[in-house]
């Protein structure tokens, strides 16, 4: 392995997509060679995610902001990796997380932890004179993923009624990403015309997606068939439907809303029968595990289950999930976890045993388009980066455009969601 050593590792206090700040790290080598990384925040977040550290100074940014993290990485975790190889992934991210010592980096803060990582990895793949996608999948990356497009939002992503916190679109039957990103624009925008004709709200919620007062699960799906097929595609054949419904943000001791887990289960069953649903993430709560089981046995042999908030990211969530077959595919967000390499290795665990791999942006997010890079250097086959509108989210669209322009004829369009099934459009 070819030694460049890394020579300064740099933080700087930016903002979000929500107005909060987050940070942003640069690595550079002695060569001059650099990388730059920023780190996203979620809304809805597990309770066993890694911690991101913020300063709880109300005169400042109500808080939220990052001073202390950014202290960390230009104190403590620059003495850990400078005069390090930057080609040494794995053997730098365990090294900084002994440094912090705790189980959820709690000392030094996982945002602090992973703007070092990743800014490493981008330091290395720049060294190597490659693209990211390139320097960590080598030459068989080149499988761009199905857009799973957020079109309306509910729960913690915007103000309104809407229990469910995503309502999404995923254009499985495109020839090319290129004309997947068409499809999914020329619905949003046909879904927008809707929404005006009905004199609903086309402002939209934190990821992009349009945040209408609709008071129904049927009303809200029902729309989006109605703008699928009004945009010119087959509703379940060329464009299928998911929902996240990231349950446990309305799960209270022990009812959703008021239902049982077993109305839980009947209520999702229902709507992945009624209409072109084939993925379902979060459906129930993170500490229902009985409810996940009972999810997985009734639809997990046709609908993609996938778990966000109960697997977080972290290999011991997901080998209790193997253990108990819960659920059938995983939600990948690095920020969950901490480092690139501890997210590599939860990959690679979900593909050993059959599970898909979705790689997702968070809520609060900014202009980095590291994800889109990961979807394709590990064959994900499928990324969540929210709606088409507001530019942190079409960027990681952008660069998905660039890498496929870029492999040419080597590019593959190919959606990993096995779960497919017949809808008869006149259920809805």
């Amino acid at each position: 392995m070819i030694n460049v050593k890394i020579a300064e590792v740099k933080g700087l206090e930016i903002l979000d997509s929500r107005g909060n700040p987050t940070l942003q790290v640069t690595v550079t080598t002695k060569e001059g060679i650099s990388g730059s990384a920023s780190v996203p925040s979620g809304a809805s977040t597990g309770e066993n995610e890694a911690l991101e550290l913020r300063d709880q100074d109300r005169k400042r940014y109500g808080g939220k902001g990052v001073l202390k993290a950014l202290a960390h990485v230009e104190k403590n975790l620059s003495k850990v990796v400078i005069g390090e190889n930057v080609f040494d992934q794995e053997g730098l991210d365990k090294k900084m997380c002994m440094a912090d010592g705790s189980k959820n980096k709690a000392k030094f803060g996982a945002n602090a932890i992973l703007g070092v990582s990743l800014a490493i990895a981008k330091a290395a793949a720049n060294s190597a004179g490659v693209p990211l996608y390139r320097y960590l999948g080598g030459p068989f990356a080149n499988l761009l993923p199905c857009p799973m497009m957020n079109l309306i939002n509910g729960g913690a992503h915007a103000d309104n009624p809407l229990e469910f916190q995503e309502f999404i679109i995923r254009p499985h039957g495109a020839p090319s990403f290129k004309e997947a990103v068409r499809w999914g624009a020329e619905v949003f925008h046909t879904l927008k015309g809707l929404l005006k004709e009905k004199g609903l709200s086309t402002a939209v919620g934190d990821e992009g997606g349009f945040a209408p007062a609709l008071t129904s699960n049927e009303e809200t799906l029902g729309l989006l068939v109605d703008a699928i097929e009004k945009a010119g595609y087959r509703p379940g054949e060329e464009i299928s439907l998911a929902l996240d419904c990231a349950a446990s943000e309305f799960f209270q001791d022990g009812l959703y809303s008021g239902r049982t887990s077993t109305q839980q289960v009947q209520l999702l069953k229902d709507l992945c029968e009624d209409y072109p649903i084939d993925s379902v993430e979060d459906g129930m709560a993170e500490g229902d595990w009985e409810g996940w089981k009972l999810l997985t046995e009734e639809i997990g042999r046709t609908i993609q289950l996938v778990g966000d908030d109960l697997f977080v990211t972290q290999t011991e969530f997901l080998k209790k999930g193997l253990h108990e077959s819960i659920a059938n595919s995983i939600l990948i967000k690095v920020n969950q976890v901490g480092t690139l390499s501890e997210t590599i290795s939860c990959i690679r665990l979900a593909l050993a045993h059959g599970y898909t791999t979705i790689f997702s942006h968070r809520s609060g997010e900014t202009e980095d388009t590291t994800i889109a890079d990961l979807a394709v250097a590990f064959r994900s086959g499928q990324i969540k980066t929210g709606s088409l509108s507001r530019s942190d989210r079409v960027a990681k669209y952008n660069r998905l455009l660039a890498i496929e322009e870029e492999l040419g004829p080597l590019a593959q369009y190919r959606d990993s969601n096995r779960c497919r099934k017949k809808y008869i459009a006149s259920k809805s």
